[in-house]
């Protein structure tokens, strides 16, 4: 289903479509077109022929994936940024940054590299075949079919205007362990559609779930940026969503999908850059116990059993020799939208008052 940009497209900022133009000729990066979310600070070359988003927290600009430009462009942009972000005070920090921004800064410059996860990467035209030589996979599709789980896709006009969607987003949003979290991945995507593709899936004509995807435009691909359940969708109703979009992405021509970063992910089949040993335990309490606010493991899990072709490795690059935990708690309130600490307090006493609720329950033998 092609479409023409929305009308939320003419509502936008002229950055915001300066910075669209850039995208749609040079996103290669997985998060390209994240740069248009609300919130990202947006900062072009002075040949305007690079655009990078970025968000500025505690002396550090936290940089949504890497710059936009041509391949050959890459490292003097970098530099470009790097002394702009300097003279005002800052350093920088690439989150979600993919191979090509990786090996071009390990060959030239000095940098502190951290494997973040991996990211899933399929041909959609395949996704058929996957479908076929899976049969937990299609068992999976035919449980949420079996609830009367069907799919279709919206235009962005019709999803932007959808109190449906927004009601199940808000359900979603009530089951998360953490408040709702921006930059990366800001959960107020249906304001602001531009180009992007939404599948919506249907029980008895009404919305329970839907999938936004985001276009990687230099590598004919998609992001599956968002995946949202409601309180009415059924096992398999995620699978369900995927499979239907893949299959509609292949036939509109697209050879990349991703749906993105499965973080602490082990699946990339490369060793992990050394870091400081402060940041590797940080990390392994992290995976230990974070799943009270953020289960890894099983979103690492949902990515795998769809069966992606391979595995990119995607990386956190900072200007310093080595990472710091003051970058660490940059990307932190970047993600939190402000302080960290408080994002952590909010989640504990959202956490306290769910287990309140359960242990109500199970008492008056729910």
């Amino acid at each position: 289903m092609n479409q023409s940009p929305s009308q939320t497209l003419l509502d936008a900022p002229a950055e915001v479509l300066r910075a669209r133009a850039l995208v749609m000729r040079y996103g290669w990066n997985s998060t390209a077109y994240q740069l248009l979310n609300p919130g990202i600070t947006l900062w072009f070359s002075e040949a305007g022929d690079a655009v990078v988003g970025y968000v500025r927290r505690h002396g550090v600009n936290v940089v949504a994936g890497a710059p936009v430009c041509s391949d050959d462009r890459l490292l003097a942009v970098h530099e470009e940024f790097e002394a702009a972000t300097a003279a005002a005070g800052g350093r920088v920090c690439y989150f979600a940054a993919g191979h090509r921004l990786e090996e071009t800064l390990r060959r030239s410059t000095r940098q502190s590299i951290v494997l973040l996860g991996a990211q899933p990467v399929w041909h959609p035209a395949g996704f058929n075949e996957i479908v076929r030589s899976h049969a937990s996979l299609r068992a999976q599709l035919n449980r949420a079919r079996n609830k009367g789980i069907r799919v279709e896709e919206w235009s962005a006009d019709r999803a932007h205007a959808s109190a449906a969607l927004m009601e199940v987003l808000r359900q979603w949003l009530a089951t998360r362990g953490l408040p709702p979290l921006r930059f990366l991945v800001e959960s107020d995507t249906l304001g602001r559609l531009l180009d992007r593709r939404v599948f919506v899936a249907l029980r008895d004509g009404e919305a329970v779930a839907f999938l936004v995807a985001s276009p990687i435009p230099l590598r004919d691909g998609w992001l599956v940026e968002q995946m949202v359940r409601g309180d009415g969708a059924p096992n398999g109703t995620g699978e369900l969503l995927v499979t239907h979009a893949m299959r509609q992405l292949g036939a509109d021509g697209a050879v990349y999908a991703t749906l993105g970063l499965a973080p602490l992910s082990r699946r990339a089949a490369l060793p992990s850059p050394p870091m400081a040993g402060w940041l590797e335990l940080a990390l392994r309490l992290l995976r230990a116990h974070g799943r009270r606010f953020y289960n890894f493991d099983g979103l690492d899990a949902f990515k795998a059993k769809l069966l992606p072709e391979r595995w990119e490795p995607i990386y956190a690059i900072s200007d310093e020799d080595d990472f710091s935990p003051g970058t660490l708690y940059a990307i932190a309130a970047a993600f939190s939208g402000g302080s960290p600490i408080a994002l952590v307090a909010r989640a504990l006493a959202r956490a306290g008052a769910q287990e309140l609720r359960w242990a109500t329950h199970r008492s008056r033998g729910g």
